[in-house]
């Protein structure tokens, strides 16, 4: 069950969630701000997230990028190291900044991100001595299932969903010349990395508004 996000609600805003109660339990919003989000599906943040990787496995690799798209906009947050960060702090700014950037949502929604990015963030966060999202703290959906469960297809992979079900894919191709060249702080590697990782989520939330009538939403935390 997400927590109130506190630290980014105006003053006013808490004073409402406090005076006013869920339709089914009549708790005040603020003990079960999750009946707060199904009874006011239109104030519920959602970002769509992807993050790119130095190696598949956090003790051995680092976060090179992140992007959070908002849902419905065209907004995008997001960070790519730098040479600067990979001298003194290596991903340190990149995974602080994912998890600030990742508290100003309700709701995210990754691909295969219960089994490699929120786990890998997580890691990340704990090794370089940086706070975590506590269980509760937002809620996460991991399309990656549904298509799985749903969906009949060769590859399960993002970039072959998208081909199969709309038609196309933003999607660039993964050179590992880029991502070698990226540990050196590289600035075309790091672009390259960094546009690879925006049109991710560009994608991820396309795919998401084509399938996720098929099934009920499993809501999990993060």
């Amino acid at each position: 069950m997400p927590t109130v996000p506190v630290h980014r609600l105006k003053k006013a805003e808490i004073v409402w969630l406090g005076t006013h109660s869920c339709k089914a339990h009549s708790h005040t919003y603020l003990e079960h701000y999750n009946c707060y989000l199904k009874d006011n599906p239109e104030r519920e943040r959602i970002g769509f997230l992807d993050i790119e990787t130095s190696n598949l496995d956090a003790d051995f690799g680092i976060m090179l990028s992140y992007c959070i798209k908002e849902f419905g906009k065209d907004k995008i947050y997001y960070r790519v190291i730098t040479r600067n960060d990979l001298k003194k702090k290596l991903d340190k700014n990149v995974v602080k900044r994912c998890i600030e950037d990742i508290g100003l949502f309700d709701r995210v929604i990754t691909y295969y991100g219960k089994r490699f990015d929120v786990p890998f963030i997580r890691t990340r966060a704990l090794n370089l001595g940086l706070e975590f999202p506590n269980y509760g703290t937002l809620l996460h959906n991991d399309l990656y299932f549904l298509i799985r469960s749903k969906m009949k297809m060769s590859s399960n992979r993002l970039e072959n969903a998208c081909r199969v079900l709309l038609g196309k894919t933003h999607k660039t191709r993964i050179e590992s010349s880029y991502w070698i060249r990226a540990l050196q702080g590289n600035p075309r590697a790091l672009n390259y990395i960094l546009d690879h990782n925006k049109k991710d989520v560009i994608d991820l939330e396309r795919l998401y508004l084509k399938v996720i009538n098929f099934a009920t939403r499993q809501d999990t935390s993060i």
